[in-house]
C-alpha cells in the first residue's frame, strides 16, 4: 500500500511539472537509425550520468523485442553503464505499479527501433509516458533511434502514404495530403523529425510534411548521426553523417496544382556536421 501512494504522490508531481511551463533541464538524443557506434552510445550514457546513470530501454518498437534488449545492453554495459533495466507492455499494462516502479530515479531512457506506431499506439496517454517526460524535464535524457527518433516530435511521420501506394514508388513526390501523419510524444514541439534521411531518400516525404506545417522545422536527420537537443535551445550535430535542416517560415508563394503537388520557393536548407550547432529560436546554424 505504500508503494502504491509513493507512486501516486509520485504521478501527481509529474503531472504538474510535465504539464506546466517549467523549461526542460535534459537532453534529447536523436538518433537516425543504422548501427550505433559505441562512440555514439557513449555519449548519451554520459548525458545520463555515466557510470551512475540509471538507464530504461524501451525496445517495444521491435519485432523481437528481447533482441534488442540483449544488444542494447550488452553495448552500455561494454561503455560502463551497470545499472540498466527495460519495460515491455502493450496499452494494457502500460501503467502497472511494476513498470512505473522501474522509472523511479532514471537518468537515461532509450526508445529502440521498429514501428514508431506501435509505440504511440502503447504509450500516449499513459502515466507511463509522463514518467518517461519527467525523466527529461528533470535533467536526465531520453534518446531513440529510427522508429525511436520517429516518435520524439509533436507530428510524427508513421511511415504510411496515403494517396500513392505503389511501393515500388514510395514517396515519389513532393505532394498534398500524401504522407500519413500522427500525434507524436512531443518532446520536440518546433520540428517535425525523420530518420535513415540521406541513406534512403526521404526528402520528399518531409517537405511536403513541412509545407502543411511552415511554422516547425523540417529535421532530417541521417543513419549513425545523432541530432541531440540541448537544454539551451540549441541542436548538437554528432557522429558520421549529416543532418539536414528545412525551414519554411519565410518560404513563398507555397501552392499545390490540381494533382496535389507541391511549388514553393525561398525555403531555407541547412546541412550540419558533427560539431555543428543550429539555434533554435535564432533560426539558423551558430557554429
Amino acid at each position: 500500500m505504500k508503494t502504491i501512494k509513493q507512486l501516486f504522490l509520485l504521478l501527481v508531481l509529474v503531472t504538474v511539472s510535465v504539464n506546466g511551463q517549467d523549461k526542460p533541464k535534459g537532453n534529447l538524443f536523436i538518433i537516425g537509425g543504422g548501427n550505433r557506434e559505441d562512440a555514439v552510445m557513449e555519449r548519451f550514457v554520459r548525458l545520463a550520468g555515466g557510470s551512475d546513470s540509471k538507464i530504461v530501454i524501451i525496445p517495444i518498437a521491435s519485432g523481437y523485442p528481447m533482441e534488442a534488449v540483449e544488444l542494447h545492453t550488452e553495448q552500455m554495459k561494454r561503455i560502463g553503464c551497470k545499472n540498466i533495466d527495460f519495460l515491455i507492455f502493450d496499452k494494457s499494462t502500460a501503467d502497472s505499479p511494476e513498470n512505473l516502479k522501474k522509472l523511479e530515479g532514471v537518468t537515461g531512457v532509450f526508445f529502440g527501433g521498429g514501428d514508431q506506431n506501435i509505440l504511440t499506439k502503447a504509450m500516449l496517454g499513459t502515466k507511463l509516458l509522463d514518467l518517461v517526460k519527467n525523466v527529461y524535464y528533470s535533467g536526465g535524457v531520453v534518446g531513440g533511434t529510427s522508429a525511436g527518433a520517429a516518435v520524439m516530435s509533436q507530428i510524427m511521420i508513421t511511415g504510411d502514404e496515403l494517396i500513392n501506394k505503389d511501393s515500388s514508388r514510395s514517396f515519389n513526390t513532393i505532394q498534398k495530403n500524401n504522407v500519413k501523419t500522427a500525434e507524436g510524444f512531443g518532446f520536440v514541439k518546433n520540428g517535425i523529425i525523420d530518420q535513415h534521411f540521406i541513406i534512403r531518400k526521404r526528402a520528399n516525404r518531409l517537405i511536403s510534411v513541412l509545407l502543411e506545417n511552415p511554422q516547425l522545422l523540417g529535421i532530417g536527420i541521417d543513419e549513425q548521426t545523432v541530432a541531440i537537443v540541448r537544454p539551451d535551445d540549441k541542436l548538437e550535430a554528432y557522429g558520421e553523417s549529416t543532418i539536414i535542416i528545412f525551414d519554411a517560415a519565410k518560404a513563398k508563394n507555397i501552392r499545390t496544382n490540381s494533382d496535389g503537388l507541391f511549388s514553393a520557393s525561398d525555403i531555407k536548407m541547412h546541412i550540419l556536421q558533427s560539431g555543428d550547432v543550429f539555434d533554435f529560436k535564432k533560426r539558423s546554424v551558430i557554429k
